[in-house]
């Protein structure tokens, strides 16, 4: 897939998870650009939106799974960096006990550490 392509396959389910945790557009819609609003309805409507894309186990994030998808969706260029990252972020959300928070986390992270080669919907 292209990143566009990714982009528009992520409006899916931002259209899924927004009513879900009942967010608007104004407290998700800068996540891509490095607005995270620490509230507990946008750090789990960002778990929502991972469990979607099945990279959620156990209320965690899993490595393996996001691994896989990235091999899978990613397009060539962004693969190793987005990979890279992964290994080192995903170990974040172990530091929270509410599994909403850590995942937050974990993803403001992925943000951090390569903001160009961050798609998140």
């Amino acid at each position: 897939m292209t990143r566009q392509q990714l982009k528009n396959s992520g409006k899916i389910m931002k259209k899924s998870c927004m009513p879900k945790n009942d967010v608007t557009e104004e407290k998700v819609g800068k996540i891509e650009q490095g607005v995270f609003i620490a509230e507990h309805n946008v750090m789990c409507y960002i778990a929502c939106v991972y469990k979607l894309i099945q990279v959620v186990k156990n209320e965690r994030l899993n490595k393996a799974s996001i691994t896989k998808q990235i091999d899978i969706l990613y397009p060539q260029d962004l693969k190793e960096s987005v990979k890279r990252n992964v290994a080192s972020c995903v170990e974040i959300q172990y530091k929270y006990e509410d599994p909403c928070e850590g995942i937050f986390y974990s993803t403001k992270c992925l943000y951090e550490a390569d903001p160009p080669n961050f798609i998140f919907p």
